[in-house]
């Protein structure tokens, strides 16, 4: 009977399986997304063949880890260790990719081993010498991709390498990069005489604590973990989970309101059939059985069709971007579980109350029943049209439906504020030097990766009509302790651009070794000015606090420029310049000018700096991405609706047309419902997405940094996609009530 009752009304069951299977698919890509790159660093650690890795603390991802290499000396002195090898990893552009891993090895790394020239030559062979040009070996999943070869030449960045070989490893995350010299490594990223970690070997398996007690007695400024460990405490795969984790959240919701509304109508659409069955003895219990247990298969079918859906995603992303080629080789069987396992709240949640309502049809009403609403009364309303009185006659499906819009608005609007709020964040930080230009890496695979050599600050400054130039660095590391997010900021106490620091209490920086708190962040950590802090292993005593009104600097502290590159490992490198002119007028020309002279740097006008990063961009990107999948999810929903409102008043509309209404004013009143819905839809989602924001802030750690920026042409636009949702969703249902004759809508049952 479930199947058959499904199979009847199939283009609701369509609708429901689509909606929930969309929501389904984000979970699969997402996860999958996160457990490779996890599965990747673990792999990475494992093949290492090392017990111990010694690295950075605190540090938001492996590429932003630095240790000096000096430090490997001494490790290879101790007793308990039998090898040490550094290992430097990156992300850059090159021509064809925005993000592509590279790796660096000393030539006598134990980690090349495990390193197969498939073909071609080592890096160190005289073959490979006889190519010219910077040797680079290439992994296979990216000489397949970037249809690359021996001999063929890698623009790495600003760079330029010749690949003399191509390896494999075995691990996708190894694959899918390059494999360079260390000191060609180095240079490209800017961490001369750097690593970004050490492996260890150890002479034997039981001395690994005594060697533990040894490195954190020596180096407190550092982390020693095992190397299983290690690949779970990056930071990016946490954030990646947590998104992960958001989704799901939002498919359950999304899904389960959707399968209520879906549900609910079946309920009434079956009003006769249900009344029937309790006439013939079926139980209150059997009856809400029966639509638990088409809640539950709609639920399973949506799964099922969601995890197609998602290796579909994963397949496009793939072709898209061949750093992530072969991703859907890793879904797991452990992931699509978890997946059907998110869908089962779906059906609980969706058919709880449609089963409960069921089950409380007494038989000889339910047999009475002839359409419209269920309930005894007619309630109107004082004004309003024929739409506006629909609409409240049905205000159990309106509100469902005003919760679908709302979400699907709400959802895409805090989206949108946030990443506007970070941009203006970002704006405001580069405005704030009172310097005309920002300067930072043309070919960055994000801000945080910019590296700039402070020669090019020293010829910035030689330029005509150059007042002052600022070289500025930040970079973001995660508390010890809350895990949140702590934005380390480096400036020179010489420079102008450091005015834009208003210290509230205390001083501002003069020497190393000095800190001056944001103050979210001296809140935060309940410090007071002449404490000392530990930030990455490194200590500073505070001498100030700042209030700047940027959450993203007052969740963070300010350090001297040199302390902050000896923090990154990128001794006489900034992340990006702030350039002061004589004449502000002239900033266009002087713009030109410096992109035309230096390929390697990438200048804009302060105020367009944050929307030409390529964070922003990806931000944008990915908005775009999420918007078309809500826009979908949202119109089915609504889709799903007003098939509902017209299946349900089909003997309505017959009496409509038997009174002389005409096919274009049936057209229209559904079309006007459907538009009421929208706009009403619109209205909430801005306030869910006003609720969102405000739960998203007091998440401890980032939700300081999060606020959202609130435009006029935000809500425009969020009630014009409303409306568009309105409209997509009834403009079939619309036509198809249009479609119906008045003696066949009369004698519908």
């Amino acid at each position: 009977m479930i199947l058959k009752n499904l199979s009847r009304r199939l283009g609701r069951t369509i609708l429901t399986i689509v909606g929930i299977g969309i929501g389904i698919a984000a979970i699969i890509a997402l996860g999958t997304l996160a457990n490779a790159l996890e599965a990747g660093y673990q792999a990475m650690m494992e093949g290492s063949q090392a017990d111990f890795v010694l690295s950075q603390p605190d540090a938001f991802d492996i590429s932003f880890s630095t240790v000096d290499e000096s430090v490997g000396t001494l490790l290879s002195g101790m007793p308990e260790v039998s090898a040490v090898s550094g290992m430097i990893q990156g992300i850059v552009q090159t021509e064809e990719l925005p993000y592509f891993f590279v790796y660096g090895y000393p030539q006598d790394s134990f980690l090349l081993e495990r390193i197969q020239v498939v073909e071609g030559s080592d890096l160190e062979t005289s073959a490979a010498s006889r190519r010219g040009g910077t040797p680079l070996l290439l992994g296979i999943s990216s000489a397949e991709t970037l249809n690359k070869g021996v001999g063929d030449s890698l623009k790495l960045g600003e760079s330029r390498f010749r690949i003399v070989g191509i390896y494999q490893t075995g691990e996708p995350l190894e694959d899918r990069g390059a494999l360079l010299p260390m000191e060609a490594a180095q240079n490209l990223l800017g961490m001369q005489r750097k690593v970004s970690l050490f492996y260890i070997q150890l002479k034997d398996p039981e001395l690994g604590e005594r060697l533990r007690t040894r490195l954190e007695r020596r180096w407190d400024e550092l982390s020693i973990s095992s190397t299983d460990d290690f690949a779970s405490k990056q930071t990016m795969v946490t954030v990646l989970h947590a998104y992960v984790i958001g989704i799901a959240g939002l498919a359950i919701l999304i899904g389960g309101v959707v399968m209520m509304n879906t549900q609910l109508m079946a309920v009434m659409e079956r009003t006769k059939e249900i009344g029937l069955l309790r006439a013939v003895g079926w139980s209150r219990y059997k009856v809400m059985l029966l639509i638990f247990k088409e809640s539950l298969l709609l639920s399973v079918l949506g799964g099922l069709l969601g995890v197609f859906l998602g290796w579909l995603i994963l397949q496009l992303v793939g072709i898209a971007s061949p750093l992530f080629s072969g991703i859907p080789e890793q879904l797991r069987g452990d992931q699509i579980l978890s997946a059907l396992l998110v869908v089962l709240p779906l059906g609980l949640i969706g058919g709880a109350y449609p089963a409960w309502r069921a089950s409380q049809l007494e038989p000889i009403e339910a047999l009475r029943y002839e359409g419209g609403t269920m309930s005894a009364s007619v309630r109107r309303l004082p004004l309003g049209g024929f739409a506006v009185q629909s609409l409240w006659q049905r205000s159990g499906r309106t509100l469902l439906t005003l919760l679908t819009i709302g979400l699907t608005i709400g959802g895409m609007l805090s989206l949108e504020g946030l990443i506007r709020g970070a941009g203006a964040a970002l704006t405001d930080i580069a405005t704030g030097t009172e310097a005309e230009i920002m300067v930072r890496q043309a070919d960055a695979a994000s801000s945080s990766q910019s590296v700039i050599d402070e020669k090019a600050g020293d010829r910035i400054r030689q330029l005509q009509g150059v007042d002052h130039v600022s070289g500025i660095i930040m970079t973001a590391i995660t508390l010890p302790d809350s895990g949140g997010l702590f934005m380390l900021q480096g400036y020179a106490p010489s420079e102008f651009a450091i005015r834009r620091f208003p210290i509230v209490e205390g001083n501002l920086i003069t020497n190393n070794r000095q800190i001056a708190l944001g103050r979210v962040m001296a809140d935060a950590l309940g410090s007071q000015v002449g404490e000392t802090i530990e930030i990455g292993g490194s200590r500073f005593r505070i001498v100030g606090i700042f209030e700047t009104g940027v959450a993203w600097e007052e969740i963070g502290g300010l350090v001297t420029l040199r302390d902050a590159q000896s923090f990154l490992g990128k001794p006489r490198h900034v992340t990006m310049y702030s350039v002061k002119l004589e004449d502000p007028t002239l900033a266009e020309q002087v713009v030109a000018e410096i992109n035309g002279q230096y390929s390697e740097l990438h200048a804009s006008l302060s105020a367009e700096f944050a929307e030409q990063t390529p964070d922003m961009k990806l931000s944008n990107a990915l908005l775009g991405g999420i918007s078309i999948l809500a826009i979908f999810i949202g119109g089915v929903g609504v889709l799903n609706t007003m098939f509902m409102t017209v299946l349900e008043r089909t003997r309505e509309i017959g009496v409509l047309r038997s009174f002389g209404w005409r096919r274009r004013e049936i057209l229209g009143l559904i079309l006007r419902e459907a538009l009421l819905l929208g706009v009403l839809g619109g209205i909430v989602g801005i306030g869910i997405a006003f609720a969102i924001t405000t739960i998203v802030q007091l998440a401890p750690g980032l939700g300081e940094a999060l606020s959202p920026l609130w435009e006029p042409d935000l809500f425009f636009r969020a009630i014009l996609v409303a409306i568009m949702l309105g409209l997509i969703g009834g403009i079939v249902p619309a036509f198809r009530a249009t479609q119906l004759e008045p003696v066949e809508a009369l004698r519908y049952e």
